[in-house]
C-alpha cells in the first residue's frame, strides 16, 4: 500500500492494516501470548505477543497525547518525556513494562480502543490540518499518525506471520 497522502487514504490504511493485524492476533493461542520468542524492538532482544501489542498501544497513546498537548498549546515532548529519537528501543521496553500485567484479552480491547480514538482524532481534523501544514519539524500530522499506526500495524502483522511459521502453526 502506498504512503497515505490525504485524510481518506490515512483512514483506509489504518483500518485495512489493523483489520489484517487483528486476524493474526486473534489466531494466536492465549497460552503462547507470553512466550518471549519474537524478535524485539531493541537490537538483540526478544519479546512476546503481549509485548508487541503493548508496543502498538504505547505508540497509539503517544499519538493521542501529542495531539492533546498541541491542541492545548502545550509542548509535546516527542517522542516521549525522558526519551530521544535514538532511544526508541528503550521506549519499546517501557511500553512492554507498562502493560506487563494486563490480561491478553484486555490488551486486545485496549488496542481496539486506542485505534478507535485515533480514527476519531483523524475524523475531527480537516485534510489541510492533517496534510497541509507541518506539524512536527518537516512532518505533517497525518504522516506522524501514519508512522505510528498503519505502518507499525503492517510491520507487526509481518512479524506475527513469520513467528507463527517458526512456531509451526498457521
Amino acid at each position: 500500500m502506498a504512503i497515505p497522502s490525504n485524510k481518506e487514504e490515512l483512514i483506509i490504511a489504518i483500518e485495512s492494516n489493523y483489520k489484517k493485524l487483528k486476524v493474526e492476533i486473534n489466531s494466536i493461542p492465549k497460552d503462547l501470548t507470553n512466550v518471549k520468542t519474537l524478535e524485539g524492538h531493541l537490537k538483540g532482544s526478544v519479546m512476546s505477543v503481549k509485548n508487541l501489542i503493548s508496543y502498538l498501544i504505547g505508540w497509539g497513546e503517544l499519538v493521542l497525547k501529542w495531539n492533546s498537548k498541541k491542541e492545548l498549546n502545550e509542548i509535546a515532548d516527542l517522542p516521549e518525556t525522558g526519551y530521544k529519537w535514538n532511544e526508541l528501543g528503550k521506549l519499546a521496553q517501557k511500553f512492554y513494562l507498562d502493560y506487563e500485567h494486563k490480561d491478553f484479552g484486555k490488551l486486545k480491547l485496549k488496542l481496539d480502543s486506542t485505534v478507535e480514538k485515533i480514527l476519531v482524532l483523524i475524523h475531527s481534523k480537516s485534510n489541510d490540518q492533517l496534510y497541509g501544514i507541518s506539524w512536527y519539524e518537516k512532518y505533517t500530522l497525518g504522516r506522524m499518525i501514519q508512522f505510528n499506526t498503519s505502518s507499525p500495524y503492517a510491520n507487526a502483522r509481518l512479524r506475527l506471520r513469520k513467528w507463527k511459521k517458526e512456531q509451526g502453526f498457521k
